[in-house]
């Protein structure tokens, strides 16, 4: 076993390790850099990807997978909103102008080469150093440090650990029969390498869930030149709706809703101003994207009943208006839809049982008694798993057990302090543990994306830079 030791004074060198070398964890060690207060640090980046910075989001690299936002809202640096257009712009993506909806191939290769560069030596910054491996536990040792093993043995001691964990898979589908989880014909995940490409052309084959994830799948498919028809199984039977043309923003109406501490509250003033917006022209997107920066404010006013009713009746629409798909994607779609080479069906997976080369589906819609489907290739594009209270990594399950990490009561994410810093189930808020990304859903509800989750990482590389000058002063 390694115990890596910082080699000056650990006064003099604080070290921050980072769980997590995606999308999150690489905008904080690069925010970590830019803090004069932490020249001397080390910062430790845990990524068991060959590839730090993509993360599984941006790491599949089918051209046909494009971003949903345009390039505009996705610089890795809050103060330069340009930063990634302009990137952008010098690629060979861009030989016939900046792409609307660039590839996510693309936006992955930005992230890497920004991390690599902050993983060069330099003396005006802090050392950033990439463990190419998995993070198993965390352990306190004493009130202001934690000793990270990881899987290869090295253990790193700690002033601060912030877990940028990212996504976890979705739960399994159907059940208590879980044999379908290791036949060949069922996808866990629509995202590793050459997963699709086992698909034949005339396999039937069933999707389960109808979001964006599978909008990737059904274009993957058909760019393989799959020519039967494809089932997608959803509970509500939406698509993502599709992004309308450039618009100027409508003006914010949060003054409106400060007082509003309930979902059909919301809702109407919500309901109000899409009228006055369509009686001067206007369509729902520009007002539905004016509330962006304050659903925060909105979703932490509603009380934990509210927050349940909105979870069980508005999430699926809310999902699918305000994570939308590039035209261009939604017009394939519709493509494919008219030839009859996708059915989108109404209901819930209940149950998958192995049959031979196939995989016999049970579908059961709301309120009905259900059918049996069969296909050959089952591919799950549910979204991710939430609940920190079923989450099976290692490094969760240890801080779990140790009363260290707890997950909220709607089953988002996990409790933290309006800093990132984790709550336990006694509510005693760590010095020591933090985190940042889709684990802090519980506080904003939105927090899986780029604008959010970078002020988030500029946000707590302040904080932390903070409290290293705070202990360096108590120590002098």
């Amino acid at each position: 076993m390694r115990l890596y030791i910082p080699p000056v004074p650990h006064s003099s060198r604080p070290v921050i390790t980072i769980v997590g070398g995606g999308f999150a964890g690489t905008a904080l060690a690069l925010q970590l850099r830019q803090q004069p207060g932490l020249q001397q640090a080390e910062i430790h980046l845990i990524e068991p990807r060959e590839i730090p910075g993509p993360g599984l989001a941006y790491s599949a690299r089918r051209p046909e997978y494009l971003l949903n936002v345009r390039p505009g809202a996705l610089s890795l640096y809050p103060n330069a909103p340009t930063h990634f257009a302009n990137w952008l712009s010098t690629q060979p993506e861009s030989a016939a102008g900046v792409p609307d909806f660039a590839p996510r191939a693309a936006y992955g290769r930005y992230l890497h080469q920004e991390l690599s560069a902050a993983l060069a030596p330099t003396a005006t910054a802090p050392r950033v150093l990439w463990h190419n491996s998995r993070a198993v536990t965390a352990r306190q040792l004493g009130p202001n440090r934690r000793k990270v093993l990881l899987a290869n043995g090295t253990e790193i001691i700690s002033d601060y650990v912030v877990l940028a964990l990212g996504n976890f898979p979705p739960p399994p589908p159907a059940g208590p029969d879980h044999r379908y989880l290791h036949h060949p014909g069922y996808h866990t995940d629509p995202w590793a390498v050459g997963n699709l490409r086992r698909i034949d052309p005339d396999d039937d084959v069933l999707l389960i869930g109808s979001g964006l994830t599978a909008v990737d799948v059904l274009l993957a498919l058909h760019q393989d030149g799959h020519r039967a028809p494809v089932t997608v199984v959803a509970r509500h039977g939406r698509w993502p709706s599709a992004h309308g043309p450039v618009a100027p923003p409508y003006p914010s109406f949060y003054a409106e809703l400060t007082s509003e501490t309930t979902v059909t509250g919301v809702l109407a003033v919500f309901k109000r101003h899409l009228r006055m917006a369509a009686a001067q022209g206007i369509g729902w997107q520009p007002v539905l994207d004016s509330l962006r920066p304050d659903l925060g404010r909105i979703w932490g006013a509603w009380p934990l009943v509210e927050q349940r009713r909105f979870l069980r009746h508005l999430a699926g629409l809310w999902a699918v208006t305000r994570h939308r798909s590039p035209p261009q994607n939604a017009q394939a779609l519709a493509r494919l839809t008219a030839a009859g080479l996708v059915r989108l069906q109404v209901g819930t997976v209940r149950e998958i049982r192995p049959a031979g080369d196939h995989l016999d589906v049970r579908v059961r819609p709301h309120g009905a008694a259900g059918s049996w489907l069969t296909a050959r290739h089952v591919v799950c594009c549910a979204g991710p798993l939430l609940d920190y209270g079923r989450i099976s990594d290692p490094l969760v399950m240890s801080l779990r057990d140790a009363g260290q990490l707890a997950a909220d009561p709607l089953g988002l994410g996990m409790l933290t302090d309006a800093h990132g810093a984790l709550r336990g189930p006694d509510g005693l808020v760590s010095t020591t543990l933090f985190t940042l990304g889709p684990s802090r859903r519980p506080a904003y509800f939105e927090s899986t994306a780029v604008p959010e989750i970078r002020q988030q990482a500029a946000d707590l590389a302040a904080d932390l830079a903070r409290r290293v000058a705070q202990a360096r002063n108590e120590q002098s």
